[in-house]
């Protein structure tokens, strides 16, 4: 772009606005400073703003717009490709960027999009792609509202505010869990298959392949949190799987106290910082061998720090908008079981090795997936369904009502092309290959 044109520009802006051009001391610490992924992008900003107000927001969208460049947004989540980073486009940083409040009487928070927690969306607050602030909720500005919840990385606009319906915590939560050893594999995810079907809502379960520390051999932990109100209560819950789990575990717990303090301490532990990252995923269809499927995810691990994740959708995943069990919304890729790959590394000269093993294995597994989930994927490696087919079209279609221009940087993909026109929302694979299914019409592994 023209000096004369970013010249005349940055004397538009208000005095000590926090932006970092490139090139200007700084900017390397703010291009990715704040980046999980130690695997850093080879892309780089025109510019960095690192926002602390509204105002700030409003005038990096103006900005772009007078400059002729895109916009990228970094907040709180996490981004395995690192979406925020993108060439010939502004990034606006959100960290620094905080707002909480609570009003006791509605049981209402207002949070900014760098609050991290679990969040359910009730209203959102935004900035459209030509610098105007929105409010959206299931009346105003509905269609912004119905994006917001599943878009990902392709929703129009830069969203400041979070209100959040919270609910009463619960006084009771408890965890079960059941460590066998890589050989036992099949009968321990045989059996929790078997019996996930006998639980409610209030009750996660989780499968996971690891080291787990002190030991030299990948091992497989069944894990059972419940969320309940009484102790009587969670041990219900929980006493199924501890009638019927088979007999070979290595280690056990049952009904132990727990938190989300304490949960996310795990995950923590788990996700390391200053680390090499490489994570893809499926949403495995309820017809298929799950157990033949995810084999080699669970028992090749890569690194000693990598894990892969089975995790029970069910009975979530059974509603739909059609029976009026949940909200219409963009959010639709569903089936009973989620699957994920997290390759976690150090050393540069492993990444050819951890990120072959991550695209081998979601190769195997994808041709028995629904689709994915956008926000553990890599869309310029792999792409596949990320929304139900009508769901997608109504998305990309609200895309490019809201930003004809494709102000908002949106879908990272191959070469970051993607523009207006967003993601196709097929099965990529199926283009040159055939499903592999059995005479009958139940899949089979290849």
């Amino acid at each position: 772009m023209a000096s004369e044109k970013r010249t005349f520009t940055m004397k538009r802006l208000p005095p000590n606005f926090p932006i970092i051009w490139k090139g200007e001391t700084g900017y390397e610490k703010a291009r990715i400073g704040r980046v999980f992924n130690f695997r850093r992008p080879e892309r780089y900003p025109v510019a960095v703003i690192e926002a602390t107000t509204e105002d700030h927001i409003v005038e990096a969208v103006r900005l772009a717009n007078g400059i002729g460049c895109r916009v990228s947004v970094r907040s709180g989540g996490h981004s395995w490709a690192v979406w925020s980073v993108r060439d010939e486009a502004i990034l606006v940083d959100l960290g620094r960027y905080h707002e909480f409040s609570f009003d006791e009487k509605t049981g209402i928070a207002k949070v900014s999009p760098s609050t991290t927690g679990r969040m359910t969306n009730k209203l959102l607050e935004a900035y459209g792609s030509d610098g105007r602030k929105l409010h959206c909720d299931k009346k105003e500005n509905s269609d912004l509202y119905w994006a917001a919840r599943g878009a990902g990385p392709g929703f129009p606009a830069i969203v400041t505010r979070f209100y959040l319906q919270t609910m009463p915590r619960f006084s009771h939560m408890r965890s079960s869990a059941y460590i066998y050893k890589k050989e036992d594999y099949r009968k321990a995810l045989e059996w929790i298959l078997g019996i996930t079907s006998t639980y409610d809502e209030g009750t996660e379960i989780v499968a996971v392949a690891s080291y787990p520390p002190g030991r030299s051999e990948i091992h497989v932990m069944v894990l059972l949190v419940t969320f309940k109100n009484s102790e009587k209560e969670a041990r219900a819950a929980l006493q199924a799987a501890e009638d019927s789990a088979p007999p070979g575990y290595v280690d056990t717990w049952f009904c132990k106290e727990t938190s989300l303090s304490k949960e996310y301490d795990d995950q923590h532990a788990a996700n390391p910082m200053a680390h090499r990252y490489c994570v893809d995923n499926c949403y495995v269809r309820n017809d298929a061998d799950v157990v033949s499927v995810l084999e080699d995810a669970f028992t090749t691990l890569p690194s000693r720090k990598s894990f892969s994740l089975w995790y029970s959708m069910a009975p979530c995943s059974r509603r739909s908008a059609e029976k009026g069990t949940m909200d219409d919304m963009a959010l639709s890729m569903q089936s009973d079981h989620y699957f994920a790959a997290y390759t976690v590394w150090e050393d540069e000269a492993d990444d050819s090795r951890c990120k072959g093993w991550v695209k081998e294995i979601c190769k195997k597994v994808e041709r028995f997936s629904e689709g994915s989930y956008l926000g553990d994927a890599d869309f310029q490696v792999r792409r596949t369904m990320f929304w139900e087919t009508g769901q997608g079209r109504k998305l990309m279609k609200i895309r490019r009502d809201w930003d004809p221009n494709g102000r908002i940087a949106g879908y990272l993909d191959d070469r970051d092309k993607s523009g207006t026109e967003g993601l196709a929302n097929v099965h990529e694979w199926k283009n040159s290959e055939t499903e592999p299914r059995t005479s009958n019409g139940d899949s089979k592994l290849s």
